[in-house]
């Protein structure tokens, strides 16, 4: 028995000693950030800024792939089931990743948390309404007024059931007492391709997909969801000053690491993070697309985690969600 002990005592410190020592030589090769949506929305965008800089950072390739799907599930179910190992990872919006853990129609093959370790926190950006210019409303008031006339047929376009432009739509119904019309997309970019279109009436989305069309004569942007002006458009209204009462959303994105990862793999990418976000290029770039560098310590996203849950329970809970 004891002979047994000491082997299972020798193989536990070898593993451990493994472990340090592949921590210690990371990377040795290029590293895989999945993007569960489509290129040409916020998390891409996000993602590839942060990229670039890691890679010189870590003196190793960071590839970035989109895996869209089932409002960010289809990615963040791989990035779950991945090694352990720090060479595949995940940014994905933080609310879209909550969100789905709540809803009673989503099977999830991984729970959310708990399928994950935090790395950090990558990007902040406020969400806009923003409706198609032909669409005979000026502001939020008149847009309520519009769309209780035409209780359910007014259509917005999301980045997909559950994701945090849905959910965001789902907050401001129940808050005004409006009924929309939901037409789910597999990203953001699609969606606005067709705002732009005419197929579908407006979206509550973020500002990196938003803020190239700022002057786009075939949009108007009404209100944005923060309770501050964002400084990208300081001429546009917030939701509360629009008179919807105690409204406050973000999105924001986080970088996640699969179950078991080492912490010490962990925290080089968080400090990385912390250096990239400190370059003048990435502060440009957030700066022109609406969004804000928001780097943090892996247990400081880890409690953030859980924390979303929380704030979007009630509204998974009272919407109509079908």
């Amino acid at each position: 028995m004891l002979k047994k002990a000491g082997h299972l005592l020798v193989a536990v410190a070898l593993a451990a000693t493994a472990t340090v020592a592949s921590a210690a030589s990371w990377p040795d090769g290029p590293v895989r950030m999945i993007v569960p949506y489509p290129p040409g929305g916020a998390t891409d965008f996000s993602a590839r800024v942060y990229a670039e800089q890691l890679g010189k950072i870590l003196g190793k390739p960071i590839v970035v792939e989109n895996k869209a799907g089932a409002a960010g599930e289809i990615g963040a179910q791989f990035v779950a089931a991945a090694p352990a190992d720090g060479y595949t990872l995940l940014l994905g919006a933080l609310g879209s990743l909550a969100i789905n853990s709540l809803l009673p129609s989503k099977k999830q093959q991984y729970k959310f948390p708990d399928a994950f370790e935090g790395v950090s926190m990558a990007t902040s950006t406020p969400l806009a309404v923003v409706v198609r210019a032909d669409l005979p409303v000026k502001n939020i008031q008149e847009l309520i007024a519009y769309v209780k006339k035409r209780d359910g047929q007014v259509s917005y376009g999301s980045a997909g059931y559950g994701s945090s432009q849905h959910m965001t739509a789902e907050k401001f119904q129940l808050a005004t007492g409006v009924k929309l019309l939901h037409v789910p997309y597999k990203g953001s970019g699609p969606a606005l391709t067709d705002l732009i279109g005419g197929q579908v009436d407006m979206v509550f989305d973020t500002m990196p997909t938003l803020m190239g069309h700022v002057d786009n004569a075939k949009l108007r942007f009404l209100a944005v969801t923060t309770k501050d002006r964002t400084k990208s458009l300081p001429n546009v209204p917030t939701l509360q000053e629009e008179g919807v009462k105690n409204f406050d959303v973000s999105t924001r994105y986080v970088l996640l690491a699969p179950k078991g990862t080492p912490e010490p793999i962990r925290k080089q990418v968080s400090d990385a993070m912390k250096k990239a976000a400190n370059e003048p290029s990435v502060q440009k770039a957030m700066a022109g697309q609406g969004a804000d560098a928001v780097p943090s310590a892996p247990d400081e996203t880890y409690q953030a985690l859980s924390a979303e849950v929380a704030i979007w329970a009630d509204v998974v809970k009272n919407a109509d969600l079908k």
